[in-house]
């Protein structure tokens, strides 16, 4: 029941929705991709697979046509991240936010282009859109990697005496965080290898991954995601105590 409990409370929130529905997504396009190339008597129940698959990327799809008004005010609470200390830190996610938000349009006209509800190319705004997606991805990995090695200095480095005096319950933030920016790292890193597959061919490997590698690749990344919201509720509760 506990169980049941949390997965309807995680199904009430937009985020919670979308975690699943894109890890269901993805394991879909896993299971038949590999049902369809190793198993040929399966080969139907696979083509199903990727069937829904493909109708569940594109209800997230349509879900995020209403993501831009709370992507424009995060974009404008953070600003020039007046509050991060680091200013590498700043300046790539500054980027990475208005990379972020430039995605949302054009995913927008490719998939309006997709109904017929515009008369334009809609490959052109498809390519557009996974450019933005891969650079935001390629910054957030840079973000993380730096904040990670900052974190892990400043637990392990020479400043011992500094860490030494720190409370009990601020080391064990830091050594939190640390463990969050790397799981995002490994989940942005996972999506950023399918970012690539989906760009025009000739641009590195991409459309050269079969479907199953793709499904593989965003199921690691939706699981990481996911996990990373477990902890972060966890913790969130954990506080409140």
């Amino acid at each position: 029941m506990a169980a049941l409990s949390g997965l309807a409370a995680a199904l009430e929130s937009y985020r919670g929705r979308d975690r699943l529905i894109r890890t269901l997504g993805y394991c879909c396009q896993l299971v038949g991709g590999v049902l369809v190339e190793r198993c040929p008597a399966r080969s139907e129940v696979g083509t199903r697979l990727l069937t829904l698959s493909s109708q569940l990327s594109h209800c997230r799809t349509v879900l995020r046509l209403f993501d831009d008004v709370a992507m424009f005010i995060y974009t404008k609470q953070y600003g020039l991240g007046a509050e991060e200390e680091d200013v590498f830190v700043r300046c790539v996610s500054v980027l990475g936010n208005l990379a972020d938000q430039l995605y949302y349009p054009c995913e927008h006209i490719a998939w309006a282009a997709d109904a017929k509800i515009l008369r334009v190319d809609s490959a052109r705004w498809w390519t557009l859109s996974t450019v933005f997606w891969g650079l935001s991805l390629l910054l957030g990995i840079a973000r993380s990697l730096r904040m990670v090695l900052t974190l892990r200095w400043k637990l392990r480095g020479p400043a011992v005496a500094f860490t030494s005096r720190l409370p009990r319950s601020k080391r064990r933030a830091m050594e939190a965080q640390v463990q969050s920016e790397v799981l995002t790292l490994l989940s942005n890193a996972a999506d950023l290898a399918n970012a690539v597959h989906w760009l025009p061919p000739g641009v590195l490997w991409a459309g050269r991954f079969p479907p199953w590698l793709v499904g593989l690749l965003g199921t690691i990344s939706s699981l990481l995601s996911m996990y990373q919201a477990v902890l972060a509720s966890g913790q969130g509760e954990a506080t409140t105590l």
